[in-house]
């Protein structure tokens, strides 16, 4: 996920936003769970530290669920874009959650790329179900930090996970 926020990084400058990305690896850097944070602003960002309170949350891999708190400090009305072959259970997700964003992200890597490397997938899904930034920015991204041998096939995973996200905005009914 550091290359999918480094993509997301380049799509956001090619809107004339400011973006930074923060890696957190852990103690172990191999093997590890592997956060990464990325900031979007208008201005010039200043923060460059863990974000506490995300607004959007983005999951490559959905045993991270049983491992890690995904959700610590999520704000209210988060975002999930989350790589599943199926649709969590929405009582499931916490009541922050307000949108939900699910794509097979591993079956587009599969076919498109030839192995199971989601980032590319996962930054099409992002853009989709935010709406933060366009996914021709995002094909751009790519195009920006990969070789052209390995841009076209990445960005055809992020046009067709576009294609295939599953949005789902939740209402809750108040308690």
């Amino acid at each position: 996920m550091v290359l999918a926020a480094e993509i997301i990084i380049h799509a956001v400058m090619t809107e004339g936003l400011y973006g930074t990305s923060i890696p957190f690896f852990g103690i172990e850097r191999r093997g590890s769970p592997v956060a990464c944070f990325v900031r979007i602003d208008d201005r010039p960002i200043r923060e460059k530290d863990q974000i506490y309170k995300p607004d959007c949350i983005m999951v490559g891999d959905q045993s991270l669920f049983s491992s890690v708190d995904i959700f610590a400090g999520v704000k209210e009305g988060a975002i999930l874009v989350l790589n599943s072959t199926k649709d969590p259970k929405i009582d499931a997700l916490p009541p922050q959650i307000a949108r939900l964003g699910v794509v097979d992200a591993t079956k587009i890597a599969l076919e498109v790329l030839g192995i199971p490397v989601v980032n590319t997938a996962m930054v099409g899904a992002f853009a989709m179900t935010t709406h933060w930034i366009q996914v021709q920015s995002i094909l751009e991204g790519i195009r920006q930090v990969m070789p052209q041998k390995l841009a076209e096939r990445n960005a055809e995973a992020a046009r067709r996970a576009a294609q295939e996200i599953r949005i789902v905005d939740i209402q809750r009914m108040p308690k």
